[in-house]
């Protein structure tokens, strides 16, 4: 039972470590799809040369 006294704050800190994580990729726009890749997967036709 010791040993739940180290664990749960760690896993508390890393929780909040991931979530930071996730709020600042959110803020920072890296989930933004300007391009429409969504769409592209979709769709039927072949890109031999894609986009840099």
């Amino acid at each position: 039972m010791e040993v739940l006294s180290y664990l749960i704050p760690i896993s508390l800190i890393l929780g909040a470590v991931g979530l930071l994580a996730f709020v600042y990729t959110v803020r920072s726009n890296q989930y933004d799809d300007p391009e429409g890749d969504a769409r592209r997967i979709l769709s039927s036709d072949w890109d031999d040369r894609p986009k840099p």
